[in-house]
């Protein structure tokens, strides 16, 4: 009883590869060490190899189950010896979809490294593949006695450094190494030169290895065989050799050629020329049929009746390679390869969640109910999503470990393949310049589900995200909120989302958002001109001129085109209403004039403006509110510019306004209007200290009407001209002449004794002026005159002052 373990053994060419295989091989196959003309003739390997040699149990293994799922059988109970057989790859660029073919039926990897060159670019490819296929590794560093024997440890060691350098960020950065010489002074002296330490490389292999995962119970309705070499002999057959993939095997059993469409009957089994009554998945093994001939197949499959289908498409989940440079896109074409065949596919990416991750690359089923998000590319960092915390915890896991994250991917094969499910796949760029320094490998990964193009491509739930934008036109009545006392409308009204012609039927009920995350649903349409009403069951801040957003999804192969939504309305959030002022219809009165205006309780004087001492209304200050912060963020944390709204109606130009200063009156910052922000008569603010004041805090602004500059204007100049006349020598003797007639008047009275026996009154007798007092009455007359005239050159310079201002406002100022 023998367990057949398959260690592959990669590297570049002219490492030592099949010289280590020559020198640890027993028993040889029919298809081993460059058996080929060509081989030998080129002196490199051209195709597989296989060779085996037999070992011991380990006791390692003794102690270990080959499946932790079953029940706890151990393997001394069904195995006495290990084989491990070699499978030779060759190590040429382009002899890469050998390597490939050759890597998919390994369980552990001998990566052989010239100690005196270390890395080149195969070991580097060799070493992405053996990361597709296992988990163990050996590193042999080969051809060590070309170093000088004196400092042959030291430049092993430093030869070992170099390489472990070269393995860090893969899952072999702990590797075992070995320093070796497989044929001594090379091939040509191969029969004297002898080998070198080749006892410590059986060694580290006998302790590093490990169980390979089989069936448990291996099944011969599921009997999947790779055949790599086919052969006749005479008088026997034609014998297969090759690998069982999976299930089992036993004379007399028949088994189909797929790809010919025909049945044999298996006359006979050898495992490395030993008869067998059964082969199981894992064991190389050699298959003897009657009456079939051998150049109708050289490379192929082999399986059960029935169980090998004709694939033209497939759905797999892969993973990207990370050393690959280039872009994985949605519609590019690879080689892809599957078992020992290549072939063209074009490749579609899609469902980048990070779900496939919690199972690893092997066995996963692909949900058709699923719904996926359409991608163009390969995405290298995982999307944000609501996944559970099992699905983050792995994902975390593959960062941690610098792993791109798993993709679904949809397989379309340019020529169909005859593969089983489960299959391990590789895609790669195979048309890149075979010595360009590049990995020309991209992704790997597992079948998962077949996919045909006319009965499936209408299954998979692929979607887009679509997003419509409106606008809101108008509030509803204000609500304040039961639970937090908060202002708030159940009810707005949109716009610009809808053609005037749209039948609003088909869209009721659909969600809507707005920018604070408040989410309503659409009740019906308003009016005729496309607006719509939106009812938010929880109520919203909204404001009019603010955006409403419809986002859904619509799926890539829906004939219908339907629009779908996941997300729901939120518990609803009942408030008492709130009186609001109400608009009073205007009325003419007996003389004509109208009146009438908005109800606000200070007789009839709108909110943003301020009457003035005189009973008049300039509208000289207006009140707004802070709708937005933006702009550069200043060293001490404001923001230099803010949206305001409220200023302004959407008929005032506010590019006129340009320049006025504004005033935030929570924290005193003042700034100027820079212009106007969309069509909702919202206007730019800069701050050139910055504005630290929150959203919805109050600003005002100083606007001067006309009406105010004209009247002060009309009064300031009646007021000068009436001074300016007063001031004039006319008027001053005028004035002269009244004060003198004044005087006379005055002074024309004498006394006139009338004895009144009731009141005793004296009254002053009535006579004329004097000379001298007529002169005194002069001269006091030309003082005032002289005084007046003095002052009447400064009089008219203070006044022309504000006279000129108040044109230069009126005239060349808004």
């Amino acid at each position: 009883r023998i367990l057949n373990l398959n260690v592959g053994v990669l590297g570049h060419v002219d490492t030592g590869k099949t010289s280590l295989v020559k020198t640890l091989s027993s028993v040889l196959s029919t298809a081993s060490l460059d058996k080929s003309k060509q081989s030998r003739a080129r002196g490199i390997t051209l195709d597989l190899g296989f060779s085996a040699f037999l070992l011991p149990l380990p006791e390692h293994l003794r102690r270990e189950a080959s499946n932790p799922q079953q029940e706890q059988m151990q393997l001394q109970q069904k195995y006495d010896l290990l084989q491990v057989t070699l499978v030779d790859c060759p190590g040429h660029a382009s002899l890469i979809r050998t390597i490939i073919g050759g890597a998919q039926i390994i369980d552990m990897v001998l990566l052989v490294v010239d100690a005196t060159k270390g890395i080149q670019t195969q070991t580097a490819e060799c070493l992405v593949i053996a990361e597709m296929t296992t988990r163990n590794l050996i590193v042999v560093l080969n051809k060590v006695d070309l170093f000088p024997e004196n400092e042959r440890e030291e430049r092993i060691r430093m030869a070992e450094k170099k390489m472990r350098m070269s393995l860090r960020g893969t899952k072999f950065e702990n590797a075992m190494m070995v320093g070796i010489s497989a044929c001594v002074g090379g091939e040509k002296v191969a029969a004297i030169g002898g080998t070198n330490n080749i006892h410590g490389l059986l060694n580290i292999l006998q302790s590093q290895i490990r169980a390979p995962s089989r069936d448990s119970k291996p099944s011969p309705d599921r009997f999947h065989f790779a055949v790599d070499h086919c052969f006749p002999i005479k008088g026997q057959g034609t014998v297969l050799t090759g690998t069982c993939l999976s299930g089992s095997a036993r004379p007399n059993d028949m088994v189909e050629f797929p790809t010919l469409a025909t049945q044999k009957k298996i006359k006979g089994l050898q495992m490395f020329r030993r008869k067998a009554n059964i082969i199981q998945q894992g064991d190389r093994a050699g298959i003897c049929v009657s009456n079939f001939d051998a150049k109708l197949m050289e490379r192929g499959i082999i399986a059960s009746p029935g169980t090998v289908k004709l694939i033209r498409g497939a759905i797999a989940v892969v993973r990207k390679v990370r050393f690959f440079k280039g872009g994985l896109h949605s519609g590019a074409k690879f080689h892809v390869s599957v078992g020992h065949t290549t072939v063209m596919a074009t490749v579609t990416f899609w469902g980048a969640r990070g779900s496939a991750d919690l199972a690893g690359l092997p066995r996963l089923k692909f949900d058709w109910n699923q719904d996926f998000l359409h991608q163009d590319d390969y995405l290298e960092v995982l999307p944000s999503v609501d996944n559970n915390s099992n699905n983050n915890d792995e994902s975390d896991k593959a960062k941690e470990k610098g792993l791109p994250p798993l993709h679904w991917a949809r397989l379309e094969f340019l020529t169909p393949v005859y593969c089983p499910i489960d299959s391990l796949v590789i895609g790669s760029r195979l048309d890149t310049e075979v010595n360009a320094n590049t990995c020309r490998l991209a992704f790997s990964g597992r079948l998962v589900e077949r996919y045909e193009a006319k009965t499936d491509h209408n299954r998979l739930k692929s979607y887009t995200k679509k997003e419509k934008i409106g606008t809101v036109c108008r509030l509803g009545d204000p609500f304040r909120r039961s639970d937090d006392n908060k202002l708030v409308r159940y009810e707005v009204f949109g716009t610009d989302l809808f053609k005037k012609e749209t039948n609003m039927s088909q869209f009721v009920g659909l969600l809507m958002e707005t920018d604070r995350g408040d989410i309503g649903s659409i009740q019906s349409s308003f009016g005729t001109s496309g607006k719509f009403r939106v009812n938010f069951p929880a109520g919203t801040d909204i404001r009019e001129g603010d955006p409403l957003y419809l986002r859904f999804k619509r799926y890539a192969n829906d004939p219908k085109k339907a629009i779908h939504q996941d997300g729901s309305l939120p518990r609803a959030r009942p408030g008492s209403r709130v009186d609001v002022p109400i608009k009073k219809k205007k009325s003419k009165s007996k003389n004509g004039a109208a009146h009438g205006g908005l109800a606000t309780g200070d007789g009839g004087t709108a909110k943003n403006d301020v009457i003035g001492s005189n009973g008049s209304n300039d509208k000289d200050v207006k009140i707004g509110e802070v709708d937005k912060l933006k702009g550069d963020v200043l060293p001490n944390g404001k923001h230099t510019m803010s949206i305001v709204s409220g200023l302004f109606s959407m008929a005032d130009d506010i590019n006129k306004h340009k320049g006025r200063r504004v005033v935030c009156t929570t924290t005193e910052e003042e700034g100027v209007v820079d212009g106007s922000f969309g069509k909702m008569g919202k206007c730019r603010c800069l701050f050139e200290d910055g504005i630290s004041a929150e959203v919805g805090s109050q600003v005002k602004v100083t606007m001067i009407s006309r009406n105010a500059i004209s009247n002060a204007l009309l009064i300031l100049c009646c007021i000068a001209v009436s001074t300016t006349n007063a001031f004039t020598p006319s008027g001053i003797q005028t004035r002269a002449t009244a004060i003198t007639n004044t005087a006379t008047t005055l002074y024309q009275f004498g006394k006139k004794k009338q004895q009144n026996e009731e009141d005793d009154l004296s009254w002053m007798e009535v006579r004329d002026l004097t000379r001298e007092e007529m002169l005194e009455i002069n001269k006091r007359n030309e003082e005032v005159m002289n005084r007046e005239l003095g002052a009447m050159t400064g009089i008219s310079v203070l006044f022309s002052i504000p006279i000129l201002y108040l044109c230069w406002v009126a005239f060349f100022t808004d």
